[in-house]
């Protein structure tokens, strides 16, 4: 195994377009990293990527990746459920058996880079935020694309860590950050009245009182008649998947509807998935170790 592992999950604002999908994603398998995984969503317009590799080679196929996207997208055509604010819209940095700080000098080094080649301006976030109000991706993205638009260069709390203090005319803006391992983990319900989605996601998010690691927001999911409680669990060790999923179905009872299903976007650690099995199995004195893909990986 490398000496140190890094994880990045960029995410680009473009789920639909597969001739623009493929052509950003062509730049990863291009490159020397290891790509695990890619997740176009239609209804929220967006792809998540994700790939591995030693600290430099993750961070030029993040660059060739972001470069592309900043080619191929533009930001005043799009439109989606989920928030963003630019063509390339969240690069996170995870250690996987690098360290956190590791992974926050990655994301300033890519910062910088990236702004200077593009000019597209950058906002450091989570650990790697320079300030506290940056830590929150929500409060970065705040205003999205057309908000940000009209404060950048006015605001002077809206002024970027690397590139140019305005928005990019057509790729937006980008948040670059390193962080915990994230779940994305969505919970459909059976109505398509929008409003019992947000006021579930309300309830469980922390910023509204909800569990501590949950961010969450109600989305209508038009295609299919149904909404939707969209999630980031940004540690599923603090808040479990099980716990959210249960709270969930509970508040969707009282508002006379039901859980139809779920889905997580990208890769899940598989201890979140044995914990998961664990609460639903009801087992005694179960241990992680006695799964037998861990003891063949650990071995």
């Amino acid at each position: 195994m490398q000496d140190k592992l890094v994880e990045c999950i960029p995410n680009f604002s473009e789920g639909r377009r597969q001739d623009v999908i493929t052509a950003i994603i062509e730049e990863v398998k291009k490159s020397s990293v290891t790509l695990l995984d890619y997740s176009p969503d239609p209804d929220h317009n967006r792809t998540d990527v994700t790939f591995v590799g030693e600290p430099q080679e993750v961070k030029q196929a993040a660059l060739a990746l972001a470069i592309r996207a900043v080619d191929l997208i533009d930001m005043t055509h799009h439109t989606g459920e989920h928030p963003r604010m630019g063509a390339v819209d969240v690069v996170p940095f995870v250690p996987i058996t690098a360290t956190m700080e590791d992974c926050i000098a990655l994301a300033c080094e890519f910062g910088e880079e990236f702004s200077t080649k593009t000019h597209v301006p950058v906002f450091l976030y989570e650990e790697a935020a320079t300030r506290p109000d940056r830590r929150n991706l929500a409060a970065v993205r705040k205003g999205e694309f057309e908000g940000l638009k009209e404060e950048i260069g006015k605001n002077p709390d809206r002024v970027p860590d690397y590139g140019p203090n305005k928005i990019h005319p057509t790729a937006g803006a980008t948040a670059v950050g390193a962080r915990f391992f994230l779940i994305a983990f969505n919970v459909n319900l059976s109505t398509d009245n929008v409003d019992i989605a947000k006021k579930i996601a309300k309830g469980v998010r922390f910023s509204s009182g909800g569990y501590r690691y949950v961010k969450a927001m109600g989305f209508e999911i038009k295609e299919k008649g149904i909404v939707q409680v969209s999630m980031n669990l940004v540690n599923y060790r603090g808040t479990p998947l099980f716990r959210v999923f249960e709270t969930i179905k509970r508040e969707a009872e009282r508002y006379g509807t039901r859980v139809t299903g779920s889905e997580i976007i990208g890769l899940v650690p598989m201890e979140a998935l044995i914990d998961t099995s664990d609460f639903y199995l009801q087992l005694e004195n179960f241990k992680h170790d006695q799964v037998l893909e861990k003891r063949l990986l650990e071995g």
